[in-house]
């Protein structure tokens, strides 16, 4: 067989044994050059490496553990700078669990969250779909509402929106007037909305879950109002700011506690949680007082900021030191804020 692979180079992680291993002998008979990945294989590897110069191929062992993103990073220049390039990657190393679910401990559970939170560009792409499309149904929806429609009418439009698009509504909280300053997640019910309508949900397809919150407000909006959302939207744009691969949820709690305090309105952060990392779930950690998870590269985010009735909710992803906004809304209103050298543009209040 005549793959065309004649000077190619090929990157193979898990290669040091079994279907790694088979992959990368293939790769090297049919003229690719094969970089052999290992974590902890590393006889095996340098066995595999002599075993295709023997043939008459090229190889070489690089060690890195593909969950480490500055390890992987390492390996791929130094396989860049060896062979100069890289062309193929076979990602065949991945976590398993040799055990009955039910046997799962949560460090093992752990294991696997770790192993799903940094997002590959495919998924990255369908994140960017799903945050696309949730934001346009839910800017649609907003502009849509007007005074005497209820709570249930506004989860309705948003569920049939995103069902006719092939997107799962997971969350549904709707709220008008008092009860938006009343209830910090409020579960949609008959009551009608006069002036203030909250429309706050997260959607879901191919497993990965967006999460989004937009207000309207008919009339001008109250000072009390106008202070809330500012509050809110200081918080959230200090959350990104601090959102940096690394940073601990206590961190990044103790980033959200110190705002709230600075705006006037200390102990806030303690009334709700302030969200944390998602991605295949709604909220993959919350940052706590004491919270270990870490930030990786890769990972999406939603902060969920309040102030007595004032919120900013949006999924965004921390790419290569770059905060990317996954729902944004460019046709309604934002209250701009500064955080150190980010400036960050929070969702504001639609005015009719």
């Amino acid at each position: 067989m005549d793959l065309g692979l004649q000077g190619r180079v090929a990157l193979v992680t898990g290669a040091a044994r079994d279907v790694g291993r088979a992959i990368a002998t293939t790769l090297a008979v049919e003229g690719a050059a094969v970089a052999v990945n290992y974590r902890g294989s590393r006889e095996e590897a340098d066995g595999l490496v002599a075993e295709i110069a023997a043939r008459g191929g090229k190889a070489k062992a690089y060690g890195a553990d593909v969950a480490d993103y500055a390890a992987v990073k390492t390996m791929i220049d130094a396989v860049v700078m060896d062979f100069g390039g890289l062309n193929i990657l076979v990602n065949n190393a991945g976590l398993a669990l040799r055990q009955r679910f039910a046997d799962t401990t949560p460090d093992g559970a752990s294991l696997l969250f770790d192993q799903r939170a940094s997002l590959t560009d495919t998924e990255v792409e369908r994140y960017r779909w799903l945050g696309r499309n949730t934001a346009q149904i839910t800017t649609s929806v907003l502009r849509s509402l007007k005074p005497g429609v209820t709570e249930r009418a506004m989860a309705a439009r948003i569920a049939s929106g995103l069902f006719e698009r092939g997107i799962e509504p997971s969350v549904l909280l709707m709220a008008a007037d008092d009860r938006i300053l009343r209830y910090k997640h409020a579960v949609a019910q008959n009551a009608t909305l006069e002036r203030f309508g909250m429309l706050n949900l997260c959607s879901r397809r191919w497993g990965l879950c967006i999460s989004i919150t937009r207000f309207v407000h008919f009339g001008p909006l109250p000072q009390r109002l106008q202070d809330a959302f500012a509050a809110a939207a200081d918080v959230n744009a200090r959350l990104l700011a601090a959102t940096k691969m690394g940073v601990t949820a206590a961190t990044l709690f103790a980033t959200a506690a110190d705002a709230y305090a600075s705006r006037g309105y200390p102990g806030e952060e303690l009334r709700h949680h302030q969200g944390g990392a998602t991605g295949y779930g709604e909220r993959e950690w919350l940052a706590t007082p004491a919270g270990k998870e870490q930030v990786v590269n890769g990972q999406s985010f939603a902060w969920n900021p309040s102030v007595n009735g004032g919120k900013v909710e949006d999924t965004v992803l921390l790419r290569d030191g770059a905060i990317e906004l996954l729902t944004s809304t460019p046709d309604l209103p934002v209250v701009s804020t500064k955080a150190g050298d980010l400036v960050v543009n929070s969702a504001g209040v639609l005015i009719h």
